[in-house]
């Protein structure tokens, strides 16, 4: 039965393409290593690196995403009906949404209204991130009750506020971060508002930031659990690289895939990977377990990251929250233009050039347009989801229903991920 599902999906749904998809993982090593040369395969421990491994592939990496996502329906024992992820947690991310708003409330009234005006009702969409978080909660085994180290077990009410506190966290600190950001990239519109920066300036926007960082640990740190603490702490770090990355890059280094993808890592991929992780861990799971989390966070951010960087190119500004072209008009390379580049070598010239006046601009996205560097763009993006699944698929075995569904919510937000409806 189930080969004959596999055939009929197979026929029905996967493409194939006479040319090779090249695949780019971020897996395995502590540090900034990078996999040279192809001979070379991932490994399998942990990491806070992205290593240019490459494979080969014959599938269309879309094809293949809804075969693997369609075989995951087929195996669980729910009924198979369209499922909305965040309809599973809307009550949890209504809470976590009020608990942030008193979370990020200051005593100077220029920075209250700063940091506030990011969580005020109705200003945070679906809360992707925290959405995440608490259905990975929701996913993973039956926990062994715990112990802290005074001696007191933590009941599973205690561990949902734990959990609950770690999806504010990540919160908190992607906004930080996009206050950061939208600093140093001069940028008047973000997908909340008119940029923080253009209303009230670079400084109050740094400071609102460190704010919300601060506030994120001092919530960490009445988890009183130092592994948690150090997890979060290193996408801070990661989030500092990323930026720094972006900032200083050499003529080389703009045309380098590995790079790009090691600078999405830091910027985007670490906070899903580490959070994630950090779940897991809080639920006392093995290290096993832990891993498996950690690496749907990192392949669903970086499926998460290759996508959003199409959409700057094909999407309008009501869709993305931004202007359309943001990243090629701040001179960012992004993995869509440096596909393009393999295809029309001389479209180098115009990245080392930058892309200063529209000339340069309407040059480059004819080159974009005329090469498949889109297609791969989302072809790379459906090969990491498509990791995330198997890390799903990889969990132990449950047969509480909840736990399946939420489960089955995560695969599908793979889904939405690819198809920027997330």
């Amino acid at each position: 039965m189930y080969g004959r599902t596999t055939l009929r999906i197979l026929s029905s749904r996967a493409t194939f393409h006479y040319r090779s998809v090249e695949r780019f993982y971020c897996a395995a090593r502590p540090g900034p290593h990078y996999c040279r040369g192809p001979a070379m395969t991932c490994p399998k421990e942990t990491s806070y690196a992205v290593l240019g491994c490459r494979e080969t592939y014959f599938w269309h990496s879309h094809g293949f995403h809804d075969f693997r996502y369609q075989a995951y329906e087929d195996r669980t024992s729910v009924i198979e009906e369209p499922l909305d992820p965040f309809s599973l947690v809307s009550d949890e991310l209504s809470a976590i949404a009020k608990r942030l708003r008193l979370m990020v409330v200051a005593e100077v009234p220029k920075l209250a209204l700063a940091t506030e005006c990011f969580f005020r009702m109705g200003a945070q969409g679906k809360s992707f991130r925290a959405a995440v978080l608490l259905l990975m909660s929701k996913a993973l085994p039956m926990p062994l009750p715990q112990m802290t180290a005074d001696g007191v077990f933590i009941c599973l009410k205690e561990l949902d506020a734990r959990h609950k506190c770690i999806a504010e966290t990540a919160e908190m600190i992607y906004v930080a971060g996009r206050l950061h950001d939208n600093v140093l990239d001069d940028a008047e519109t973000n997908c909340v508002m008119g940029s923080l920066n253009s209303v009230m300036g670079n400084k109050l926007s740094v400071l609102a930031g460190d704010f919300l960082l601060s506030r994120a640990f001092v919530a960490l740190a009445n988890l009183k659990n130092t592994e948690v603490i150090s997890l979060l702490a290193i996408v801070v770090e990661h989030l500092v690289s990323g930026e720094t990355m972006q900032m200083t890059t050499s003529l080389e280094q703009r045309r380098s895939m590995e790079y790009y993808l090691q600078k999405t890592f830091y910027k985007t991929a670490s906070l899903f990977a580490n959070s994630c992780k950090a779940i897991a861990f809080l639920a006392g799971q093995t290290a096993e377990v832990e891993l498996l989390a950690y690496n749907y966070g990192r392949n669903l951010g970086m499926a998460y990251q290759l996508i959003d960087d199409v959409l700057d190119f094909t999407g309008s500004s009501s869709s993305l929250g931004k202007g359309s072209l943001s990243d090629i008009n701040k001179n960012i390379v992004t993995a869509p233009i440096l596909f393009a580049m393999e295809e029309y070598p001389q479209l180098r010239e115009v990245v080392d050039r930058g892309f200063g006046n529209r000339s340069d601009v309407e040059l480059a996205l004819d080159y974009l347009h005329k090469s498949r560097g889109l297609d791969r763009t989302r072809e790379l993006a459906a090969e990491y989801a498509d990791e995330a699944v198997k890390a799903i698929e990889a969990l132990p075995q449950s047969d509480d229903e909840d736990v399946i569904k939420s489960r089955r919510a995560l695969v599908n937000l793979t889904g939405r991920v690819i198809t920027g409806t997330k």
